[in-house]
């Protein structure tokens, strides 16, 4: 009988060992999986954010032309939009971050995905420093420090961080994510050349026809992309992994 007690009080533990070891790391693991779905989400989410701010700060300042001024000028030094946009692009920053570190978990081996996640993210710190610490001055405004060092910031973030991280997302992926990330970047190529022909006209106060146009061809090209990743992300998320099968 003792001997039956035992082995049945050793049965129980180990018993009670296999729960606790395989009851909670199916919980860790379904935990992740929602805490990676609601950071990839954030990734759409930031999207809609920017685009909506854009427009709505586009409707509340009458003098302003959606087709020949920048995104910029919303948020320039005594723009009438400049708090309202600033608020918005403060909350939009979070919002990528998040997608970053959704990115991140997400990418398992693939170092590319990882790299391409570190470069979002700094792409967006960038951009908010350089909201926030170096806005421009409105167009008639001399400008000063302030304006050489959004410029600066503003082609840090694009040329070092957004274009390398496009190339990173398209190795990470073959086909047609792949395809899409190559058309994305000529596309910004040829329109950030256009967008750059007229600076001259912008810093001397000349008009600047199509200008606005072509550089939210470009913003809105990259936003897309951001949703576009995040959507292929999510949908990997709802694949059964190989220990599910």
């Amino acid at each position: 009988m003792p001997f039956h007690t035992g082995r049945g009080k050793m049965l129980l533990k180990n018993y009670q060992i296999i729960l606790r070891t395989l009851v909670p790391n199916n919980y860790n693991m379904q935990a992740t999986n929602k805490l990676q779905r609601f950071l990839l989400y954030c990734g759409i989410l930031s999207s809609i954010l920017y685009i909506l701010t854009d427009i709505i700060a586009v409707s509340l300042w009458k003098d302003y032309s959606y087709s020949s001024q920048t995104v910029s000028e919303l948020f320039a030094i005594d723009a009438p939009t400049q708090t309202f946009v600033v608020i918005c692009f403060i909350i939009y920053a979070p919002l990528i971050y998040a997608f970053g570190a959704g990115i991140w978990l997400s990418a398992g081996e693939k170092r590319s995905l990882k790299f391409a996640a570190a470069l979002i993210v700094a792409k967006e710190i960038l951009g908010l420093i350089g909201t926030l610490f170096f806005p421009l001055h409105l167009r008639g405004v001399p400008g000063n420090y302030s304006d050489i060092m959004h410029g600066i910031v503003t082609a840090v973030g694009v040329f070092l961080c957004m274009f390398p991280a496009m190339i990173a997302g398209a190795i990470a992926f073959k086909g047609t994510f792949r395809i899409y990330s190559i058309i994305t970047m000529l596309l910004f190529m040829v329109f950030g050349v256009l967008t750059g022909t007229q600076q001259p006209q912008l810093s001397a106060n000349l008009p600047t026809p199509m200008m606005g146009i072509w550089e939210r061809i470009n913003i809105y090209g990259y936003m897309l992309w951001i949703v576009v990743l995040a959507l292929i992300l999510l949908k990997r998320q709802n694949k059964p992994s190989p220990a599910q099968v």
